[in-house]
């Protein structure tokens, strides 16, 4: 269908048909997904009729191709118009094959996997009815009390750009229309969620629009120059203005400046949020302040349905504004082909082939090795081939690995880290006991741990968060691990045998009592469905730890928000000239993190040669190269990734102190030596001026490369 085909089923419709349009309900408000009375409750509490629901335009949270047909078949009688439904869902980092949560998928630096990853995800959704999925999540990163890290690739806006664009390629495809095993991106949350206040969910975001321009937004735009089909909205305010009532945001820059003509959904509740936000006295104003900025579907909650009718018959607001909302979701709907074909890819005999297949799991596996970073290793990994080993920890035949929004990943199904170690050791060679719980535990669990631990020659400690403990609403005042599993630690210490810990956790944590007490560290995220093949490989060298941190790690909560690209100050700590106290520094603590942004150990180890210059003057026409000499002088395989970081010595405004600009993986056999090479040319040296200009300044530069954020080598050159 055209758009004046639109516009005349536009005009055949009621005002009412056309609002319902604009509503997004749960599944159990449809028939053939609940009795009836699972319907009647919730529809009854928020005043939604059966018309509401007839001509509503999406549902939200339902899959399974068969059921999903039946839905969709129902709903198509009923609706007057023949408009059929669209099924979203929050299919983040897997359907039911699981891939580690996106802050590890991040730390894989795997554009190609982390692209195949959402490919995955979305065939394994578009077989089981989804139209939409509610991802990527972009939002920088700089806090680790905040839950929801776990769902961003981390806290540098140039990073999280590149895995934007990535996961919609991957999720979307080239064609919609024709590829009905992708489904539609909805790119969130926009804008600077990730920005909270104290790392509290739902929380105040106050930022300047410099600096909200600078490092929140870059993510989304990359996301919607991919070609993404659907913003959602935010649950914070952005400049005083909850998101889902700025117009300044989403009409002014989202709309206008950007041309973004797609879908805006608002987040779950948001629009009737916007009365405790305290910019709508009731549900009517919430209603005319969401339309007028231009939200387009409201998710759960009814203010448009209710209030929308008597504001267009009153002349407070325009019907073209419900007009236009409308006929943006009946062109995402013909993008995805559901007028010819309202059941699009569902399909209940594919739908048996694609789920969970050997195919998925493999390469849920290949991306767990390649997002797992080993933070320490004093000589103790790999395991030694005759060692015995004892498996300790809440963690050691957990299935609770697969992380939040897994959606229809399932624990019994993921592979756990005791069966997949123990058939790599051999029988006889593993000792497993839980030691504790992952918040409390009894002293005949400890002991039996002890008993373990005292006939092996290695202990691996399997610890972490259960996956409660982050995600949405998992904010968290204290980003260490619970202490049972402190005490835990201390008491498999004091035996005085080689310990290695592997965490399974959503966030940065605070190592206070693990790092220095064990003599490895091994950093699993939550890994997903093959998450302990994945890590036993890691662990007995069958795999080389490869992944480096997208988030730094803080020496302690206090400093959080820690990060790698901050700013200088006019007294700066080290400076050559600074005082040993009136200096920005804590007295307790120091400034830099425990592990900074970019870090990652391997089982090799590499050399560095300085960083060589094509010239050391820039022009806007001409950019320079930098290349570096990389030599593996371990004895193992191993992959680098070389990290380029540059500094604008004095720009307009204060910049930060480095900022990656390019990164390249070097695969290297022992002595081999390989060669990074970066082109770097003025647009990259753009940022925004205080007046929001884009653009650079002509002066000195300083460029760094290396192994991670603070181990580098340097060279300058000035653009003139």
């Amino acid at each position: 269908m055209d758009n004046q085909q639109f516009l005349g089923l536009i005009g055949k419709m009621t005002l009412e048909e056309k609002i319902a349009q604009l509503v997004q309900l749960a599944a159990p408000f449809y028939e053939g997904v609940s009795d009836e009375g699972q319907i009647t409750g919730p529809m009854e509490a928020m005043g939604i009729t059966d018309s509401m629901v007839t001509n509503s335009g999406s549902i939200l949270g339902y899959a399974g191709a068969a059921g999903a047909i039946a839905v969709q078949e129902a709903h198509l009688k009923k609706n007057p118009h023949g408009i059929p439904l669209l099924f979203m869902a929050d299919i983040v980092h897997g359907f039911r094959t699981i891939f580690p949560v996106p802050l590890a998928i991040g730390c894989s630096w795997d554009l190609e996997l982390a692209e195949k990853s959402s490919e995955i995800a979305a065939r394994e959704a578009a077989v089981s009815g989804i139209h939409v999925t509610f991802a990527p999540m972009v939002d920088l990163v700089r806090d680790p009390r905040w839950g929801r890290v776990m769902e961003s690739t981390g806290e540098d806006p140039y990073l999280n750009s590149l895995f934007a664009r990535a996961f919609v390629r991957g999720t979307q495809g080239d064609n919609l229309k024709e590829e009905v095993e992708r489904v539609a991106a909805c790119v969130k949350h926009f804008a600077a969620y990730g920005a909270a206040e104290a790392g509290r969910d739902y929380n105040t975001v106050d930022l300047s629009e410099r600096q909200m321009r600078e490092y929140y937004l870059p993510a989304y735009k990359a996301a919607l120059d991919e070609g993404c089909e659907m913003v959602m909205t935010s649950f914070n305010t952005v400049d005083g203005i909850p998101a889902s009532a700025n117009e300044k945001l989403m009409r002014g820059l989202l709309r206008e400046e950007w041309g973004f003509d797609g879908v805006l959904i608002s987040d779950w509740g948001a629009v009737k949020e916007l009365i405790p936000h305290g910019v709508a006295e009731d549900e009517r104003e919430a209603a005319y302040r969401a339309i007028r900025a231009g939200v387009d579907i409201e998710m759960m909650t009814a203010c448009y349905v209710h209030e929308l009718p008597e504001l267009v018959r009153s002349g407070r607001v325009d019907e073209a504004l419900v007009d236009e909302a409308v006929l943006r979701i009946l062109q995402l709907k013909d993008k995805l082909g559901l007028f010819e074909n309202p059941h699009r890819g569902a399909n209940p005999e594919r739908e048996a082939e694609v789920i969970f297949s050997r195919e998925h799991r493999d390469a849920a596996y290949e991306l767990a090795v390649k997002s797992t970073v080993l933070l320490k290793n004093e000589g103790v990994l790999p395991l030694r081939p005759e060692a015995k080993a004892a498996l300790i920890g809440p963690f050691a035949s957990s299935g609770d690995i697969l992380g939040p929004w897994s959606w229809d990943g399932r624990k019994e199904d993921a592979v756990k880290l005791d069966r997949a170690l123990a058939e790599r050791l051999g029988e006889g060679r593993l000792t497993v006991a839980e030691g504790c719980g992952v918040e409390s535990g009894t002293e005949e669990q400890l002991q039996e741990a002890l008993a373990a631990a005292g006939g092996a020659d290695v202990i691996v400690l399997a610890l972490g968060e259960d996956s409660d403990m982050s995600g949405e609403a998992g904010s968290r005042s204290d980003i260490r691990l619970p202490q049972v599993q402190l005490d835990l630690i201390a008491r498999i210490a004091e035996l005085g045998k080689p310990v290695a810990a592997v965490l399974f956790n959503g966030r940065p944590l605070d190592l206070h009592g693990v790092y220095d007490r064990v003599d490895a560290v091994v950093e699993a995220w939550f890994p997903g469905s093959e998450g302990g093949a994945a890590i036993a490989d890691i662990l007995i060298g069958a795999a080389d730890p490869s992944a480096r941190l997208t988030m730094s790690f803080p020496h302690s909560v206090g400093q959080v928000p820690v990060y790698y690209n901050h700013y200088n100050t006019g007294r700066p700590q080290g400076a050559p000239d600074a005082q040993v106290r009136y200096v920005s520094q804590y007295l307790d603590a120091p400034n830099e993190p425990l592990l900074p942004f970019g870090f990652g150990l391997s089982y090799t180890t590499f050399e560095y040669g300085a960083p060589a210059l094509s010239s050391d003057e820039m022009t806007a026409e001409s950019p320079i190269t930098i290349t570096v000499d990389v030599t593996n002088t371990g004895a193992r395989a191993g992959i680098e990734t070389v990290q380029l970081y540059v500094r604008d010595v004095a720009g307009e405004v204060v910049r930060p102190v480095r900022e990656l600009k390019g990164y390249a993986k070097l695969e290297l056999a022992p002595g081999e030596r390989g060669t990074a090479v970066f082109t770097l040319s003025e647009e990259q040296l753009r940022y925004h001026h205080s007046d929001l200009s884009f653009k650079s300044d002509p002066g000195r530069f300083e460029i760094f490369v290396g192994p991670n954020s603070r181990d580098t080598s340097n060279a300058s050159f000035k653009l003139i």
